[in-house]
């Protein structure tokens, strides 16, 4: 498996407080992996330096076959690059159908007005439908995204970003919110995305993670303090101290 992301001593500080110290990660492709933490221990602000929203203070982010560095490069340009994002509030176009909703993220050069004159091509409703049935919303493509169930309108942001047909999928706390069911629905989702991309998955829910069968990197204090099996972390003697035991 290569390796397709690496962070190497990478600290960031805000207004004198480390959010991030000394962190050194890597995920290969393809792979899942889960992130836990306690609150605080620096997960978001991970997720904001991969994706370019937050500028480390020092180290190395190296991306690709080709090892590029991802440092200086904008927000936009690193998801073009292929690494996607789901935020936890979903956020879709609730006045637009689920097929909108996915045309409307199909890989492509498209400017503003590509978007609001989208022109139906063999290829893209092929994707389209490829992508619904990935995600579990094929009966659902003619209904507004505004009717759909929390976990659904979910299931919608997830396919948009695999429109985009990325390398990376950082994934914020999928399973807040749902119905058992539709836990269980995004447990089988995000294995199966990641057989042939890479997918990183921060959560709270341990019985979340446990379903996930990956392994997982323990956060703490903007490092990485235990990685492994959840078996293999939750053992460990300095997560139950910083993590579980509270």
């Amino acid at each position: 498996m290569n390796t397709l992301l690496e962070l190497s001593g990478v600290s960031v500080s805000f207004d004198g407080f480390k959010a991030i110290n000394n962190l050194s990660f890597q995920i290969g492709e393809p792979e899942l992996r889960a992130i836990i933490g306690p609150n605080g221990a620096g997960k978001t602000t991970f997720m904001d330096i991969i994706t370019g929203k937050t500028k480390p203070d020092e180290g190395h982010v190296l991306w690709g076959d080709k090892a590029t560095s991802l440092l200086g490069r904008s927000e936009s340009q690193i998801a073009r690059d292929g690494i996607g994002r789901k935020f936890q509030k979903p956020t879709v176009f609730e006045a637009q159908t689920i097929r909108e909703n996915l045309a409307m993220a199909l890989k492509g050069d498209r400017g503003p007005l590509d978007v609001l004159f989208h022109r139906k091509t063999p290829a893209g409703t092929s994707r389209i439908e490829t992508v619904a049935d990935e995600v579990g919303l094929t009966k659902d493509l003619a209904r507004p995204a505004g009717e759909l169930s929390h976990g659904k309108k979910q299931w919608l942001e997830i396919g948009m970003l695999l429109a985009q047909d990325p390398r990376l999928l950082l994934v914020d706390e999928p399973a807040a919110g749902m119905t058992p069911a539709e836990r269980a629905h995004t447990t089988d989702l995000l294995r199966r995305m990641a057989l042939n991309r890479a997918v990183i998955v921060v959560e709270h829910d341990m019985e979340f993670v446990r379903r996930l069968d990956c392994k997982v990197t323990v956060l703490h204090e903007g490092a990485v303090l235990a990685e492994g099996s959840l078996d293999h972390v939750t053992a460990n003697q300095d997560v139950i101290d910083v993590y579980l035991g509270r």
